[in-house]
């Protein structure tokens, strides 16, 4: 059964990048979530903030090519120093691309504000539909958070956890997408805009939370969280 693993260069970096000298240690938990908060920040937060900040100081349209030029810049920015651009900031850039491209088609802010809605519709169904594979979602973005080996992303306890968690994510989107329909249809632009950069964020963070909370307990269990050296005496 085909399962979703980092290359060995990319194992490599990852190892690298979390403190780990040697394949077989396993990385701290401070790492673990500095490396999240990361890929988090660069791929989610700081568009997100962007695109708030030029929609107050300039509109809607400037705002829209402020996290798009962003999002281009971080990918371009990690291959020109080497680094690979996590799943997450991919994932994120194709997204806003497509609704500006779209946005700007229909010369339309509704359309531009609806297709994040329609995102997380498609997106949350795509969740759930992978729960029918050997390879749910999670799984697949799994390795921008932790060094998956084939030993580990093989065991039965992270196979179920990667479906609990795709699980989790689908119902997340889900209950996003109907939320913020509501408000798009219910609200005016400002009050809509100013909602949703604060309903979003901190719907994300909690889920987060929550992913963070259940992965560190299968962790625990499974003998993947190294835990804390214990302090010399004096």
């Amino acid at each position: 059964m085909a399962l979703l693993v980092p290359a060995p260069a990319t194992l490599r970096r990852a190892q690298t990048e979390l403190g780990q000298g040697h394949p077989n240690t396993h990385p701290r938990l401070g790492a673990i979530l500095r490396r999240v908060g990361a890929n988090l920040l660069v791929a989610c937060a700081i568009p997100a903030a962007l695109f708030y900040s030029c929609y107050v100081a300039f509109g809607v349209w400037p705002a829209m090519v402020a996290a798009l030029g962003w999002s281009y810049g971080a990918i371009a920015f990690r291959a020109l120093t080497g680094r690979r651009a996590s799943g997450m900031l991919l994932l994120m850039a194709g997204v806003l691309t497509l609704r500006t491209v779209v946005a700007l088609a229909a010369q339309s802010t509704f359309i531009y504000f609806l297709q994040p809605v329609l995102s997380d519709a498609v997106v949350g169904s795509a969740f759930l539909l992978s729960l029918l594979t050997a390879r749910p979602v999670v799984a697949r973005l799994a390795g921008d958070f932790y060094p998956l080996t084939d030993e580990i992303a093989s065991r039965p306890a992270i196979r179920t956890l990667f479906r609990r968690l795709t699980l989790l994510w689908a119902m997340v989107c889900l209950g996003k997408a109907l939320v913020i329909l509501w408000l798009l249809l219910s609200q005016p632009l400002s009050t809509f805009v100013l909602a949703r950069e604060v309903t979003v964020p901190t719907t994300n963070v909690l889920a987060i939370v929550l992913t963070v909370l259940i992965a560190l307990a299968v962790a625990r269990r499974e003998g993947l969280h190294a835990p804390r050296p214990a302090l010399s005496p004096a």
